[in-house]
């Protein structure tokens, strides 16, 4: 956990820094944009940190996970006078949104009060990692990590936009086409592995709530069908994939293949490493075939060997 946690800090502090220095310099009206939406992202993250600890629920940030980038997507659209490949990138995070939201509140995330909720199960594990026990120590993992880690993340994948304006004067073209059918196919295939993964938990607790026979894969007690069969975590692969396509939208429009906006998709990748990891450690602990399947099935990326 401590070297998760290292990993992650150094990562979110070092990407950004060697990315400014080596990259074209933003312009006053950049600046305005970036400060701006670091003043909201700082406000939502002390307002996730007071109710998490007001209510003893950690998952304030994943409640928001789905929503604070379209305000972001949108505030730089809005910023950015209104450009057209920025309206297209904003319209593009929003039905990303629409569909993680959704997928979210029918795991039962939100409630009227929206302080309530379902909490992630995973955070009541992490409570007991020995290095994270006692109220000040866990007080400050909700601060810096849950809280402003993870909210500087949900702002750092959007700044391709940013990244972005500086190619305001390149009409739309049929690489921002091609961009925008990436990322929706992208948020189709994580589409169809959350509902795979649905059906089959859905199916799985309603057959042992009547007592019926479960089938091999129901008895193994993870879902390894469907997309589940090529790789270990597609919905993962597939978030990972919608941010770096969307990262292409700055590339492109700019002709600088990499630019500084690298920096949030590249710390997501890290961190859906270390989300992995730890997931597959449960997962190995209480399945006790999973370990034949990460043998057989590639994590991201499937296994051709």
């Amino acid at each position: 956990m401590l070297k998760t946690i290292l990993v992650l800090i150094v990562t979110i502090v070092v990407l950004p820094i060697v990315a400014f220095k080596f990259d074209q310099s933003l312009t006053v009206e950049q600046w305005h944009m970036l400060k701006t939406a670091c003043y909201i992202m700082l406000g939502v993250a002390l307002a996730c940190f007071i109710t998490g600890e007001l209510t003893g629920n950690s998952s304030q940030v994943d409640k928001l996970w789905s929503i604070v980038p379209v305000v972001y997507a949108w505030y730089f659209a809005y910023a950015g006078a209104w450009n057209h490949r920025l309206i297209l990138m904003a319209l593009v995070v929003t039905v990303w949104g629409i569909r993680l939201t959704y997928n979210f509140s029918r795991r039962g995330a939100y409630s009227w009060k929206f302080w309530t909720g379902e909490e992630d199960y995973r955070w009541a594990i992490v409570r007991q990692t020995p290095l994270l026990q006692g109220r000040i120590r866990w007080m400050l993992f909700d601060l810096f990590f849950i809280c402003l880690y993870q909210n500087t993340l949900l702002l750092m994948i959007t700044l391709p936009m940013v990244v972005s304006w500086q190619g305001k004067d390149k009409p739309l073209g049929v690489s921002d086409a091609t961009i925008a059918l990436l990322f929706i196919g992208f948020v189709v295939i994580e589409t169809i592995a959350d509902q795979q993964q649905w059906n089959f938990q859905n199916k799985k607790h309603g057959i042992l709530k009547t007592g019926e026979q479960l089938n091999a894969e129901q008895a193994n007690g993870f879902i390894s069908s469907g997309l589940w069969a090529f790789v270990r975590h597609p919905n993962y692969a597939g978030e990972q994939a919608i941010w770096i396509s969307f990262y292409l939208f700055s590339a492109t429009c700019t002709g600088r293949p990499i630019n500084w906006s690298m920096a949030g998709c590249l710390l997501l990748m890290v961190l859906f490493q270390s989300s992995s990891d730890f997931s597959e450690g449960i997962s190995s602990k209480k399945y006790a075939a999973y370990a034949e399947y990460k043998k057989r099935v590639g994590r991201f990326i499937p296994k051709f060997w």
